[in-house]
């Protein structure tokens, strides 16, 4: 029976690495091990935070910068929404209601929940007098069944 040698080397270690106490090494793996987990911890940390970008409502975004895309939330004007296929315009307000009011145009599908009153969160790119919705960030948040309604 022939046997044949193997192309691969054993790797090498340095003579210190074998020389070292076996407690040690462990000690020294799991140093390195946590100092990889911290690392990669503060990295999510860093990435997390430094993405998230404020949602603004309309009052906030009187001086809007033409071109620039922004997070808008707020309300649903009553009586604003008007929609042609997949074109939708309406006005959104501040969230606690009143206040100025912007124009949004929104080309695409909106959610089921989507009405007049509801709040939403988009993003937004002004363009000339208009807010142009940007493609699916339309999202609708649906109304608490645990706050209070006002009593008659």
């Amino acid at each position: 029976m022939r046997t044949e040698e193997s192309d691969a080397t054993p790797p090498v270690q340095s003579a210190y690495w074998d020389a070292m106490d076996p407690s040690r090494k462990r000690k020294t793996r799991l140093v390195v091990a946590l100092t990889c987990a911290v690392l990669l911890a503060v990295a999510l940390v860093y990435t997390s935070f430094s993405a998230a970008s404020e949602a603004r409502q309309p009052s906030q975004l009187a001086g809007a910068e033409p071109g620039k895309t922004y997070q808008l939330t707020g309300r649903v004007a009553a009586g604003s929404w008007e929609h042609k296929g997949t074109v939708h315009t309406f006005r959104v307000e501040d969230r606690k209601g009143g206040g100025p009011t912007i124009p949004v145009r929104y080309v695409g599908q909106v959610p089921d929940p989507f009405r007049e009153g509801r709040e939403i969160v988009i993003d937004v790119r002004k363009q000339g007098a208009i807010f142009e919705g940007q493609p699916d960030s339309l999202v609708t948040k649906c109304p608490s069944k645990f706050t209070a309604e006002p009593k008659t």
